[in-house]
């Protein structure tokens, strides 16, 4: 999980809800989650947060909370061009994906 500052400042997040392919373990998503966190998106400076959730149905929602949707939505284009982000995505269910980019209005 990243935490890099104060998060009321935050003016964008993408949100994506995704299962897991067959026979892939949380633990792995977990695993490579911390991975791509200490390798590739802590040196994302205007990453906010990022973080996992797990809801129902063996579902989760990979979350990222950047200054500006702009800023969001680049950080998750780089994820194609990134090793460690390509072994994460390789996880996931790709027709369970549901992927969304918001823009903070109050």
């Amino acid at each position: 999980m990243i935490y890099n500052q104060n998060t009321s400042s935050f003016k964008g997040i993408e949100f994506a809800v995704f299962k897991l392919k067959d026979g892939v373990t949380e633990e792995k998503l977990i695993q490579l989650s911390k991975k791509m966190d200490d390798d590739f998106l802590k040196n994302q400076n205007e990453l906010l947060a990022h973080f996992l959730l797990k809801g129902t149905e063996n579902r989760y929602a990979d979350v990222a909370i950047a200054t500006t949707q702009e800023k969001a939505e680049e950080y998750c284009s780089q994820w194609l061009e990134n090793n460690i982000a390509l072994q994460y995505l390789e996880l996931i269910n790709t027709d369970s994906v549901n992927m969304t980019f918001w823009s903070r209005i109050t």
